[in-house]
């Protein structure tokens, strides 16, 4: 079984992959651009970020809500044993092509693990167990065979197994919203009763969530970038994470779920320290 610290991000154990491996163009989230294979210019010898502390400050606020799951120590320290591609560059390609596509697994890892710690969806627990397995399994092929590996089809299976989760946890509240991919970029859903929810991969860019009930509420692969969460209750809100609310406004009134930790950019709540 795979053990939860495994699924969380070790820098210190990884090869500086995600600033290599993966592209990403001059925009709001990043400062400069660079082709997938290019070393970030912020990447030290020692695969540490020169920058790290300062991110956001200039202008790298992107790298502060990636996640890899520990895809990267992964791919760094098992798939190729410990020899970086700039002691081996002749690993360097193939490093770089399985990274993604373990960075994708590690991710189901992630959400199946999420799955088996909720109470609710006990009836599908011995199903999750054998998808945890069996993705687990997937992790340790060797590089060949994972940039082989049909991710999407083994998603598709993984998905349905969190779905039949998401009914299970959700099923208690009626007349739940299903707004399952919506577009409600910039919507204005303060205060709104979102409780069980199906949020599944809705577009919440820049909306008004100040308030907002989502206690429960699915939010599974939802883009929650510049979406304001001041004052939300996130409670048990399920497939929540770290990523998404690093990407998020919120305040110290938001309520998040357990797992998660309150990203240190979010402001105090609006209007504190005001004499009434």
């Amino acid at each position: 079984m795979t053990d939860g610290r495994e699924l969380r991000a070790d820098c210190g154990s990884c090869f500086g992959l995600c600033c290599v491996a993966l592209p990403f163009a001059a925009s709001a989230d990043f400062a400069v651009g660079k082709d997938a294979g290019q070393p970030c210019h912020n990447l030290r010898d020692d695969f540490r970020c020169g920058i790290h502390g300062t991110l956001r400050q200039q202008g790298f606020a992107g790298c502060t809500v990636y996640d890899c799951f520990g895809a990267g120590q992964k791919v760094s320290q098992v798939t190729f044993g410990g020899h970086d591609w700039r002691r081996a560059p002749g690993t360097a390609q193939r490093m770089f092509e399985v990274f993604p596509v373990m960075r994708q697994l590690h991710e189901l890892l992630w959400y199946l693990t999420q799955a088996l710690a909720l109470p609710r969806a006990r009836p599908v627990h011995d199903e999750l167990r054998l998808a945890l397995d069996e993705t687990e399994r997937l992790t340790l092929r060797d590089p060949g065979a994972l940039v082989e590996l049909d991710v999407a089809a083994h998603r598709q299976q993984v998905n349905t197994l969190l779905l039949r989760t998401s009914e299970l946890v959700r099923g208690e509240i009626p007349r739940r919203k299903d707004r399952r991919g919506a577009d409600l970029i910039g919507a204005k859903l303060g205060g709104a009763d979102l409780r069980a929810a199906n949020l599944r991969g809705a577009y919440l860019i820049g909306a008004d969530l100040r308030r907002a009930d989502l206690r429960t509420a699915d939010l599974i692969g939802a883009d929650l970038r510049g979406a304001d969460l001041g004052g939300a209750d996130l409670t048990g809100a399920i497939f929540v994470t770290q990523s998404q609310l690093n990407a998020a406004r919120g305040d110290t009134a938001t309520r998040v779920p357990d797992t998660l930790t309150r990203p240190a950019h979010w402001a105090a709540p609006r209007g504190a320290g005001r004499r009434r």
